[in-house]
């Protein structure tokens, strides 16, 4: 059973990379979770999206009325561009990047356009990723449960042999 969501973890993450919604970043963080932090990822990912939420709605309200400042659109688009490569949302960032052409080229009708293309790649990425974590933290609590197990049979052993060294 355990093998069996190992794989399906490891089969959706490769997916996800293959399909581009994610890149190498992601992967780098993955290589940062250790026992003493067994949710990082999950953790830096959930800060994502409630960083996100705050950027999305800043950046609705900046398109609603006009005057436009293109300036402060292209700088709340470029600091959830940052968020989204420090995750390794890959998709996410590129629609990004593409508001940010529009901005340069004061382009309103381009930038309401493009916005709603990444509000598409980040709600379709926290659905994959939420989908994935539900596979994942159950490899977290069978890697403690595998811990703890080992941990109790390593103090019995030595506990015998520390009695028996007690005896002779």
């Amino acid at each position: 059973m355990e093998s069996q969501k190992k794989r399906q973890a490891a089969y959706m993450k490769k997916n996800l990379l293959d399909q581009g919604y994610l890149d190498e970043q992601f992967a780098h963080l993955e290589e940062l979770q250790d026992d003493a932090n067994p949710n990082f990822v999950e953790e830096v990912v959930k800060s994502f999206y409630t960083d996100s939420a705050r950027f999305i709605r800043n950046i609705e309200v900046a398109l609603e009325n006009g005057p436009y400042d293109f300036t402060k659109l292209d700088n709340m688009m470029y600091q959830f561009k940052g968020s989204s490569s420090s995750i390794g949302a890959r998709r996410v960032k590129r629609q990004c990047s593409m508001f940010q052409e529009c901005c340069y080229a004061k382009n309103i009708e381009g930038c309401r356009n493009t916005f709603q293309g990444v509000k598409q790649e980040y709600a379709t990425l926290k659905t994959k990723l939420e989908t994935y974590f539900q596979v994942s933290p159950s490899l977290n609590n069978s890697n403690k449960h595998l811990y703890a197990t080992t941990l109790f049979v390593c103090l019995n052993i030595f506990s015998k042999k520390l009695f028996q060294a007690k005896l002779l």
